[in-house]
């Protein structure tokens, strides 16, 4: 039960008032596509960021990005990049995400900044939506543009709680190239 609620009905008994508030944690699909579309304009402005600033600067708004997006602060997240490879494939920690996001971090050594690749444009495009209440899940494409045109498609899967402030987190982030079939 969330703790909101839990806390509400347990003052009503305590206090022997009859009603007791209630906090709505369902999502909607605008949640989910404000997330989606907001995580691909944070790739982008990362990306602005480095151009601009250089790494600090894309570090210091990566660090923002993942602590309003993510939900570490609840928990491990289940984060699988594209690009990662063992051991160090599954980023379940904020300090995982952020090196996998802008690199210069040495427990990582591999990670060159996944967000500093050039990008200019980013689209994600649902196959599905599935929302249950208090958690939704997706699966579908991320199409990035770069600086040159080039567009690279991944396979993106996302599974979104509400914190105990109602606020939406990503716990599951898993990312992939598509099956090239050979």
């Amino acid at each position: 039960m969330n703790k909101q609620i839990l806390v509400s009905l347990t003052l009503a008994s305590a206090t022997g008032l009859a009603s007791a508030t209630v906090v709505n944690q369902a999502i909607t699909e605008a949640e989910v596509l404000g997330a989606q579309k907001a995580w691909c304009q944070a790739l982008i402005d990362i990306n602005t960021a480095y151009e601009k600033g250089g790494q600090k600067a894309a570090k210091d708004l990566a660090e923002k990005v993942i602590d309003a997006a993510y939900g570490y602060q609840m928990g491990a997240v289940l984060f699988k990049p594209t690009l990662t490879v063992a051991p160090q494939t599954f980023r379940t920690t904020r300090a995982g995400a952020l090196s996998y996001f802008v690199g210069g971090d040495s427990n990582f050594a591999k990670d060159t900044g996944f967000a500093l690749k050039g990008w200019k444009q980013c689209e994600a495009k649902n196959a599905a939506v599935f929302i249950a209440g208090d958690s939704a899940s997706t699966i579908g494409n991320v199409v990035m543009t770069d600086k040159n045109g080039k567009v690279t498609t991944v396979d993106k899967t996302w599974k979104y709680v509400k914190d105990d402030a109602g606020k939406l987190r990503i716990v599951l982030h898993h990312s992939s190239l598509p099956y090239s079939g050979t």
